[in-house]
């Protein structure tokens, strides 16, 4: 990751970069990532007030409230898909439209806490499931429509990354604003 690229808000972890192949030790570095989420990105958000969470995390970027509500639509749609990786052969999964499902009226009715309390149910349930995967369900692929076949161990570096991709957007917004 360069620091250029690190500077630019809309990555501020770094563009996401797909490892060919993966390790047991990164397996389990991304699992516990994955684990840590729900509580990174509540400390992330606690105390922001009405004002706070209405604010763009960047200029023409979405506000902290639709992280708070993305997240655990994204990571909802993750965890049914490493089920469906490990219950059928190499299933076809399905995109959503994230700007749609953000812009539906459903997210601005809903308190952020039901949506934190939705992220750390689904955090635990998916963990489980991580760590109670073998070797081989590693190397089972799913049918993205847009990349391909991605083998499990990929999808598990993707989410780790998209968790520290959004905690990172809401501290670095913090921090540019002095919250």
């Amino acid at each position: 990751m360069t620091t250029s690229e690190t500077a630019d808000p809309r990555y501020p972890v770094g563009r996401y970069r797909p490892e060919r192949e993966i390790a047991a030790d990164q397996r389990a570095e991304w699992i516990q990532q994955i684990a840590d989420t729900p509580a990174r990105f509540r400390q992330a958000v606690q105390g922001l007030s009405d004002d706070q969470l209405d604010t763009p995390y960047r200029d023409g970027g979405w506000t902290v409230r639709d992280l708070v509500h993305h997240l655990p639509d994204s990571h909802m749609n993750a965890y049914i898909r490493v089920k469906l990786g490990l219950t059928e052969e190499s299933p076809s999964i399905k995109t959503y439209d994230e700007a749609a499902w953000a812009a539906l009226p459903e997210p601005g009715i809903t308190p952020p806490e039901v949506s934190l309390a939705l992220l750390d149910a689904v955090h635990v349930r998916w963990v489980n499931t991580l760590r109670t995967m073998g070797e081989g369900d590693w190397a089972r692929t799913i049918q993205h429509p847009e990349w391909g076949a991605m083998r499990l161990d990929q999808l598990l570096g993707l989410y780790a990354w998209h968790g520290r991709h959004h905690v990172a957007h809401v501290t670095r917004l913090r921090e540019r604003n002095g919250w």
